[in-house]
C-alpha cells in the first residue's frame, strides 16, 4: 500500500498544479489518471488549440500548458500512475484508501478530485465477438509499438491516432488503414505522408468501408469489411488498433458518496470539501454557486483545497502562509538559490 499526503484523481492542469501548491507546502501526493499521460482534456481534446484565458500567457496551446505545468512541479518528483482508474474509496480512521482497476492500493487524509469531466475511455467496438480479443489482439491504445513488429495491423479511424499510428507501424509491420468515410481528419501533413506510403504500396487504405466480423480463436486471424455498396473482403489480421475516440464518464464516482449536482460534485466553496471530510474536489467537475468553468478557477480551487489538506495531513502544525519571493523554506523546497 502506498502511503502519501494527498492522492490526486486526474493528470489535467488543475490536478497538476495542485502538486505545486502541496509541494509548496511541504507535502506529498501521487496522481492517478485513466489516460495514458498527462493533460487530461487539454492534450486528449484540443492539444493544439489555442488558450488566450491564462494570466500572463497571452496564447499557448493545451500541449504547451501541460509541458509548463510538468516542467513547474519537476521539483516534487510526484509519482504518476497511468491507465488507471480509482474503483474504490473507503474510509481508514482519519485516512481514505483508495483501490485502482489494477488492485493498487493507496492511503492519504487526503483525497483531490480533478478529474475534469469525468474519466476518458475508449470508444469500443460494438461487435459482441471483440471483447474476447481485447488486450490480446484487439487494442484501443499503443504502448509498445515492437509488439506490433513484423505483425498484419488493421487500423479503424479516421483521426490523428489512426493516422499517426498507421505512419509508425508501417515503418515495422504490414498496415491497414480503415475507415468508414473517405475523408480523414487527421493533421495535413500526416495525411500527405500516409497517401505516399499507399502510392508506394507501403501501406493499404480502405474506405469508406467499416468492420463486419472478427475470425479467430484465442488470437484474431482475420476480419471482414464491407464497403458502401455492400460488397465484402476479407483481410488477413494479428492485430486491430481502434481509435474511434474517447467517451466521458463520471465511472465510480457516482458511487463514493458524494452530494452531486448533475454530474457535479458539490463543495464547499471556502475549501472545496466535498461533504466527506478530507475528499476535495477542484476543477471542472465540481460546483458551488458562481462557478466559472475556467482553469483560471481550478488553479485557484487548488490553492484554498491545499491549504485544507495541509491542516489534515499536519494536525500539529499551524498552518503558516508564505510568499514564493521571500520564503527561504519555499525556495529550498523548489530548489531555487
Amino acid at each position: 500500500m502506498v502511503k502519501t499526503d494527498v492522492i490526486i484523481i486526474g493528470a489535467g492542469p488543475i490536478g497538476l498544479f495542485a502538486i505545486h501548491q502541496l509541494g509548496i507546502k511541504g507535502l506529498k501526493a501521487v496522481v492517478i489518471d485513466n489516460l495514458n499521460k498527462s493533460g487530461g482534456q487539454c492534450i486528449e481534446l484540443y492539444p493544439d488549440k489555442p488558450i488566450y484565458d491564462i494570466p500572463a500567457v497571452p496564447e499557448c496551446t493545451g500541449e504547451e500548458l501541460t509541458k509548463k505545468l510538468l516542467e513547474q512541479i519537476k521539483p516534487f518528483k510526484t509519482d504518476f500512475y497511468f491507465n488507471e482508474r480509482v474503483n474504490e474509496v473507503t474510509q481508514d480512521k482519519e485516512n481514505w484508501v483508495v483501490q485502482t482497476s489494477k488492485n493498487k492500493k493507496f492511503i492519504a487524509p487526503n483525497i483531490m478530485i480533478a478529474g475534469g469531466v469525468g474519466s476518458f475511455e475508449p470508444r469500443k467496438l460494438s461487435l459482441k465477438e471483440a471483447e474476447k480479443f481485447e488486450g490480446k489482439s484487439l487494442f484501443y491504445a499503443v504502448k509498445n509499438k515492437e509488439e506490433f513488429k513484423g505483425k498484419n495491423i488493421s487500423i479503424f479511424g479516421g483521426g490523428d491516432s489512426a493516422l499517426d499510428w498507421g505512419l509508425e507501424l508501417s515503418k515495422i509491420s504490414k498496415v491497414t488503414l480503415i475507415h468508414r468515410r473517405n475523408e480523414f481528419r487527421g493533421a495535413p501533413n500526416t495525411l500527405s505522408e500516409i497517401k505516399k506510403l499507399s502510392e508506394q504500396g507501403k501501406l493499404s487504405i480502405k474506405t469508406p468501408c467499416e468492420l463486419v466480423s472478427i475470425e479467430g480463436n484465442e488470437s484474431i486471424s482475420s476480419i471482414k469489411i464491407k464497403d458502401e455498396d455492400g460488397k465484402t473482403e476479407q483481410i488477413k489480421t494479428d492485430n486491430i488498433l481502434s481509435f474511434f475516440g474517447l467517451i466521458m464518464k463520471l465511472g465510480p464516482i457516482t458511487e463514493w458518496g458524494l452530494n452531486m449536482d448533475k454530474k457535479h460534485i458539490s463543495v464547499d466553496p471556502h475549501n472545496f470539501e466535498t461533504n466527506k471530510k478530507g475528499i476535495f474536489a477542484i476543477g471542472d467537475i465540481c460546483t458551488y454557486p458562481g462557478k466559472l468553468k475556467l482553469i483560471l478557477s481550478g488553479f485557484h480551487e487548488a490553492a484554498l483545497a491545499s491549504v485544507e489538506c495541509f491542516k489534515r495531513a499536519r494536525p500539529n502544525e499551524k498552518y503558516r502562509f508564505e510568499f514564493t519571493t521571500s520564503s527561504k523554506t519555499i525556495k529550498d523546497r523548489l530548489g531555487k538559490k
